[in-house]
């Protein structure tokens, strides 16, 4: 069995990434199960919760953001690494996984390291859009200082729009205090809508993505606009958009 383990399952790129492959695998009879510390992931994949998961020597394990102890019980450890700073792999043991698997040859630059490894891109779905030139701007990706949340702000106030809306689970409230929350309705209406589970929903209230984040991984967000046509305003990633098809592929050679 594939076993999924994560230490984070609270809304964001990661999480969609892991639910996304925990279903690609399931989808093509490869048993797999994603555990994690919240319950946010569990309805829409088949999941479970990290303190409830046991190993055992047959089994494949995929880590993700998480310290796993070196000696796992299982046959096959894969790293499955969709951070720069947040997991930087120069201060962990990484010669205990068979296989490190990146998002993208820019990350794998980044982190530098000699291992086995490979490229996975997280699978992007494509989204129904209908513009609904209503005026309204949408910022999308956790509020935090990397993703500059009140620089897409900024730059959508000078754009002439005199309402955004802001889609994404807050996690930094000190950023949040004092760098966002003075641009509440100062300029423009300014709306936060928090997390959206329902991706075309959320695209299909904005007619423009602002984006300003310093440092992506893959670049999910530009991503999905790309394949939706919807405008994105903000630092190209050019993320590599690869079909489930050759994901699978990729995934299947490594079990």
């Amino acid at each position: 069995m594939i076993k999924l383990v994560s230490g984070w399952t609270r809304p964001g790129g990661g999480t969609i990434a892991n639910i996304a492959l925990t279903n690609l695998l399931n989808e093509n009879g490869v048993e797999c199960i994603f555990y994690g510390p919240d319950e946010w992931h569990l309805d829409k994949c088949k999941g479970g919760l990290l303190k409830d998961a046991l190993f055992y020597e047959e089994d494949t394990v995929i880590s993700h953001f998480i310290q796993v102890p070196a000696g796992l019980a299982c046959k096959n450890h894969i790293l499955y690494c969709h951070e720069k700073d947040l997991f930087p792999l120069n201060k962990v043991d990484y010669k205990k996984y068979n296989t490190i698997v990146f998002v993208s040859n820019e990350q794998k630059k980044w982190h530098g390291v000699t291992h086995p490894s490979v490229i996975i891109p997280p699978i992007v779905e494509t989204l129904k859009w209908k513009n609904p030139h209503n005026g309204v701007a949408g910022v999308v990706g956790s509020v935090d200082e990397n993703k500059q949340t009140h620089m897409s702000v900024q730059r959508a106030i000078t754009d002439g729009y005199a309402k955004i809306k802001l889609f994404g689970e807050g996690n930094d409230r000190l950023y949040f205090d004092e760098s966002v929350r003075p641009l509440l309705d100062a300029q423009a209406e300014v709306i936060l809508e928090g997390h959206q589970d329902n991706r075309e929903a959320m695209y299909g209230q904005v007619e423009v993505v602002y984006h300003s984040s310093r440092s992506e991984t893959f670049g999910l967000v530009e991503a999905e606009c790309s394949l939706a046509g919807i405008p994105f305003n903000g630092p190209s990633n050019n993320p590599a958009i690869v079909d489930k098809k050759e994901i699978y592929r990729r995934w299947k050679k490594l079990f």
